[in-house]
């Protein structure tokens, strides 16, 4: 009985998911693992490592029947005929089932025989399954021993820890989140640390001095300074959901099957990357958090900058404050899409989790332009009270260097 009803739950998900979406194999298999992959929920950064993973086998899956761009990692021969949407299935099913938490595999499982059923049997069906299989088994050796599930431990030089040196939300005995992300295998270098930037601020500049200003003034929970909208704008940041709007992306896009799989690719192999090298700084650097900052300046060395043993940020997260996250993981998502689409004037409609975040207003937002977005980002972390506007420009920078090298070195056309 309840095997039963679970099939027919996941049938309903299927129909409905096609009902909404329904432009190809591509963005019905990134739909289908969406929730998978984030139950229960993960650390952002881990979450582009497993889509990244996903799509990957997804584009080699497509590469191998279509043509027309190099594989990542590795070439496949296709028999002609082979059926790209059994193809692109099952490599996103093989890929997703090897890490997704064990909770989920029954849901995939049943997901997958299902969208099976959809497809015709005959040797079309079955030559696109070993395609599949062998595109996923391909990238999962690739990444076999990637480190991702490595436990990194994090210690506070001291206790308390020093000026200038991030704390743990819960003090210098607990763990933050995050730690181990710096040190996963990168998909397309190997070094991580070849992409990072140069640090904070000095505590003791006049740029230390202005952005602390900025921030304590904007990114107090309780700001007079900041408006209802731009309290509405931070609260939207931290609730969006971007996979979604990436899917719809290439929906609302009209792109094809070939289209869809590359553009998702290589934007969840930037993201991840810009993930793993913007986490090697945070780490590395172990910059304090204006919720840190704030109420304990009289300790940093600086006499511009006065304490505040009231202040508490908007919004808070557990891991160090340099570079800002949200800004190299989305540098790296707009300039990937700006490179895929050849302009950074795109129309782009993004919805947030209201029940994330109850007291948003508005759950959904449109951008015509990339870069006024990414302004609305630098902004909306600021307001938030979570960053230094000086952190938000160089994890900008960590974004844009490492999706220019994710595009310009993979994901190429076939000479």
């Amino acid at each position: 009985m309840k095997k039963m009803m679970l099939i027919a739950t996941m049938t309903a998900c299927l129909a409905m998911c096609s009902a909404l979406y329904g432009q190809n194999v591509v963005t019905d298999w990134a739909t289908i693992v969406h929730p998978l992959l984030n139950t229960p929920p993960k650390l952002p950064a881990i979450q582009l490592v497993l889509r990244a993973t996903v799509q990957l086998a997804v584009y080699d899956a497509v590469v191998a029947i279509e043509g027309g761009y190099k594989p990542f990692a590795a070439t496949i021969s296709a028999p002609a005929g082979a059926d790209v949407r059994a193809a692109v299935a099952t490599a996103a099913y093989r890929t997703t089932r090897a890490r997704v938490d064990a909770s989920q595999v029954p849901s995939l499982d049943t997901a997958y025989q299902t969208y099976m059923a959809s497809i015709p049997d005959g040797l079309a069906k079955s030559d696109g399954v070993k395609v599949g299989e062998e595109a996923a088994g391909a990238l999962l050796a690739l990444r076999a021993n990637d480190g991702m599930t490595n436990v990194v431990l994090y210690t506070c030089s001291s206790n308390p820890a020093p000026a200038g040196e991030f704390e743990p939300d819960g003090g210098c005995n607990t763990q933050p989140a995050g730690a181990n992300v710096g040190q996963i295998k990168p998909f397309t270098f190997n070094n991580p640390a070849s992409f990072r930037p140069d640090g904070p601020d000095p505590l003791t500049s006049n740029a230390y001095v202005d952005d602390f200003v900025e921030t304590r003034d904007f990114g107090r929970a309780n700001s007079t300074f900041r408006s209802a909208e731009q309290t509405d704008i931070a609260y939207f940041w931290q609730a969006v959901n971007t996979h979604q709007g990436l899917t719809d992306l290439a929906i609302s896009s009209r792109l094809d099957v070939r289209d869809t799989a590359r553009f998702l690719a290589m934007v969840y192999t930037a993201a991840a990357d810009a993930n793993i090298t913007g986490f090697e700084a945070k780490y590395f650097y172990r910059f304090w958090r204006p919720r840190t900052a704030i109420p304990r300046a009289d300790s940093d060395g600086n006499p511009d900058t006065d304490p505040d043993a009231t202040w508490t940020p908007l919004i808070s997260v557990n891991h160090p404050e340099y570079p800002s996250a949200h800004s190299y993981s989305t540098t790296a998502i707009t300039d990937t899409i700006a490179r895929f689409f050849g302009t950074n004037k795109v129309r782009w409609t993004l919805t947030a989790n209201k029940a994330a975040i109850p007291q948003l207003v508005r759950t959904e937002r449109t951008y015509d332009n990339l870069n006024a977005l990414m302004r609305e980002i630098n902004d909306a972390r600021v307001w938030a009270g979570l960053h230094w506007r000086h952190s938000m420009m160089h994890g900008a920078q960590v974004g844009r260097k490492v999706a220019k090298y994710v595009c310009d070195n993979f994901f190429q056309p076939v000479q």
